[in-house]
């Protein structure tokens, strides 16, 4: 939900704008500061960004999206398998339109993926089918030396200018693969009854497949092993619940969690208030703005938002003053999409920390720059993770509920 000054709004920016009664008045209960979850020399996914709000070291455990996605999926990836992640994405003109295929839902998107694993002709290849725009494909043996484009990252760019490319020698063979594999899907999808389907209702058409974010199987400490508390994530992003299953977290679903403005927030919150009850922390991620900003569109930015705030922060609040035990709130981006640039940037993220009981800071409202008076001042690594669970070493001093 961070972003940059947007003109329509007269220099502010949506989160400055929103009305965001409840997190503000979190926000002078509690302290502030900003994150920087993302370090300068790495992608800024939201991989990478929410590994570093865990406190994970990014630089040794990051290996791409496809693997975290796949381990939510459920699929075992052995150590020489390749995984990548694979949107279906809309391609107009030979330029990339957007990168979710006017996000497709995950029946129509399923039909295509299923069609493609029928009609592979490549070896050591295969599709996994996801959720909505998002797949996964794992390659045998396949090389992580290759520089490949995420499709959200060049809306409007000739698909061709940002194909795959090979970082070594090593990677060659695999980049040469990826790119005749974009070639045949997009013979084979742009005729598919699904496709056709959606054209003749005005809908974009999943076109074509785009590879991105390669690795290996990572390795990775728990968050047991790491900080000696059990965990859950609620989210409604395979990514997201990657992340959970080698973190050690317990993965809880919620029906009708969409990842988008029309996600079942009022659900999330209530299953993030009944996890409390047999966890230590609740990872409650909700994607909706991130895609607002993808999208470029503003109101809709501000819109979910406020959803945020009225149908999940205010409702998590009342049932904590209910509770008959202290709980700790953090809330915060994982990264911004600016609307401007309908991508992701490596800005550091505001966030409020508030610990029942202990003093605020003097910020009074929540957004980009008000949090740079807070008492947090500005954070990397994992010093958020360790002030929201108040370890100040590798001993844990306290064990409330976060």
């Amino acid at each position: 939900m961070a972003d940059h000054p947007v003109d329509q709004l007269n220099g502010k920016t949506p989160l400055m704008v929103a009305d965001i009664p409840n997190i503000d008045d979190l926000c002078r209960r509690g302290r502030c500061g900003r994150l920087i979850t993302v370090p300068e020399n790495m992608p800024p996914g939201s991989e990478v960004a929410n590994l570093g709000v865990l406190g994970y070291d990014v630089q040794k455990v990051y290996q791409g999206r496809g693997v975290l996605e796949a381990a939510s999926m459920g699929i075992d990836i052995e150590p020489e398998d390749l995984a990548l992640r694979c949107n279906v994405i809309c391609i107009e003109h030979e330029k990339i339109k957007n990168h979710s295929a006017g996000h497709i839902t995950s029946q129509e998107s399923r039909k295509l993926i299923e069609f493609l694993n029928s009609n592979n002709i490549f070896d050591n290849v295969k599709f996994h089918p996801g959720v909505s725009y998002r797949h996964l494909l794992t390659i045998r043996n396949g090389s992580a030396a290759i520089k490949c484009t995420p499709p959200h990252d060049v809306p409007g760019t000739p698909y061709k200018d940002v194909l795959v490319e090979p970082l070594s020698g090593e990677g060659k063979t695999t980049s040469d693969l990826l790119n005749e594999m974009i070639i045949w899907s997009q013979g084979l999808l742009e005729e598919h009854q699904v496709n056709l389907d959606r054209k003749s209702k005005g809908k974009d058409p999943a076109n074509s497949i785009w590879p991105w974010s390669p690795g290996h199987k990572p390795d990775m400490r728990t968050l047991q092993e790491l900080y000696g508390i059990k965990g859950a994530v609620i989210s409604a992003v395979d990514l997201l619940y990657g992340i959970g299953v080698y973190a050690g977290m317990d993965v809880i679903k919620v029906e009708g969690a969409t990842g988008l403005y029309d996600t079942n927030y009022e659900g999330k919150a209530k299953a993030a208030i009944e996890a409390l009850k047999d966890h230590d922390l609740v990872y409650l991620h909700i994607e909706a703005t991130d895609e607002a900003g993808h999208e470029g569109d503003i109101d809709l930015k501000i819109k979910t938002i406020e959803y945020l705030d009225n149908r999940v922060v205010k409702y998590i609040i009342e049932q904590l003053e209910i509770m008959q035990e202290e709980v700790a709130i953090a809330i915060l981006p994982d990264h911004p999409t600016p609307c401007k640039i309908r991508t992701h940037t490596r800005d550091a993220v505001p966030f409020i920390i508030f610990h029942p009981g202990e003093e605020p800071d003097n910020v009074a409202e929540y957004n980009e720059d008000s949090v740079k008076q807070g008492y947090y001042g500005l954070l990397e690594g994992d010093g958020f993770i360790r002030a929201l669970l108040k370890i100040r070493s590798t001993k844990l001093e306290t064990r409330n509920k976060f």
